[in-house]
């Protein structure tokens, strides 16, 4: 059984990070404190539906998002990326390899 304050909190926290913004500015986008940012961050609270419904929408995304156990499409997009550069990384060592035995 999925624990739904954990994944809020990881959910909003994941999502604020993404987005490059810290828990003082979401706090201003919400109208609330940046303590209660952080005690949502690390699950001692949950926010009412209004709460959360104001989170989203400053977080930039559905308020049933705040419960998905789906990656976030910058976070598929991010590793996809990287897997690109390690691949690439690596035909570039093989190349130069090939290169230096040819000579």
């Amino acid at each position: 059984m999925t624990n739904l304050r954990s994944l809020l909190s990881k959910n909003i926290k994941k999502r604020r990070e993404l987005l490059g913004i810290s828990q003082a500015v979401l706090a201003e986008r919400v109208d609330t404190s940046t303590h209660y940012i952080s005690q949502i961050e690390r699950e001692i609270r949950f926010p009412t539906v209004d709460m959360m419904e104001r989170i989203a929408l400053a977080l930039e995304f559905d308020t049933t998002d705040l419960f998905s156990t789906a990656p976030f499409p910058q976070e598929a997009i991010k590793e996809f990326q990287e897997g690109i550069k390690a691949d690439i990384s690596s035909i570039e060592g093989r190349l130069e390899s090939l290169m230096r035995s040819k000579r």
